[in-house]
């Protein structure tokens, strides 16, 4: 079955509106694990407009499951995720104006920045992931410099599922078999919810998903433990 990563972040982005200590992405993490999470996500931006350098820090010590550090390829965010060394890192594009990360890393581009930076993690004995663009051109590119695992956008198909569903859903499974076939480890993130992850399960290809935003926001109503557990057995009925 695919295994589900819950992304953390947005319990931070709550408990920042009011700059207290309520809620704690700690706990929610470690409550999304009790509820049958197999890995947490957090995404440590330059602005830290949610997760701060602290709550990574304690993700580290507490959490049993695997740990993504989610991250852009930043000296400083470079330097803190070589300090906590996550299981894994993913690396995300960033722009400060942007509400949420808006597209696939153009790993194609900086061959060689990538590969130094992938080698660097490596010698830490910290996986490394590519958060891309469901396209051959990509997965070429990150198979080049190395990488573990390459996370799929599934932006473009969250966003066209009622309207454009074929063409983003066969994108998605050309590319994660594509994946595959170059020997690499599949996930797939970024607008998944209740209703457009179940299509993604019957993709045998993949391993992972990185879900947050829906889930958090679906915890609100019935709590996180549930929340995890309802998107869990969508990933079990469907896959």
């Amino acid at each position: 079955m695919i295994k589900l990563n819950v992304n953390v972040d947005h319990f931070a982005t709550l408990r920042n509106a009011r700059g207290g200590s309520e809620p704690c992405p700690i706990l929610g993490a470690l409550m999304a694990e009790l509820a049958g999470a197999t890995g947490i996500v957090c995404h440590l931006r330059e602005d830290r407009r949610h997760m701060k350098d602290k709550d990574v820090y304690r993700l580290r010590e507490l959490i049993q499951t695997k740990l993504d550090f989610e991250m852009a390829a930043n000296e400083e965010i470079i330097n803190i995720a070589l300090d906590v060394k996550p299981d894994l890192v993913t690396i995300v594009p960033e722009k400060r104006e942007e509400l949420t990360t808006e597209g696939g890393l153009n790993v194609k581009a900086e061959i060689e920045r990538f590969k130094k930076l992938t080698d660097k993690f490596h010698e830490k004995e910290i996986e490394v992931s590519y958060f891309i663009e469901p396209t051959s051109e990509q997965i070429d590119a990150c198979v080049s410099i190395g990488a573990d695992m390459v996370e799929l956008h599934t932006g473009n198909y969250a966003n066209n599922f009622n309207s454009n569903f074929e063409m983003e859903y066969n994108k998605i499974l050309n590319a994660a078999k594509y994946a595959k076939s170059a020997g690499l480890i599949i996930a797939g993130g970024h607008g998944l919810n209740y209703v457009n992850t179940a299509p993604l399960c019957k993709i045998t290809e993949f391993r992972e998903f990185s879900i947050g935003h829906s889930i958090i926001a679906r915890s609100l109503y019935v709590g996180i433990e549930k929340a995890v557990k309802e998107m869990i057995n969508i990933i079990f009925r469907y896959s």
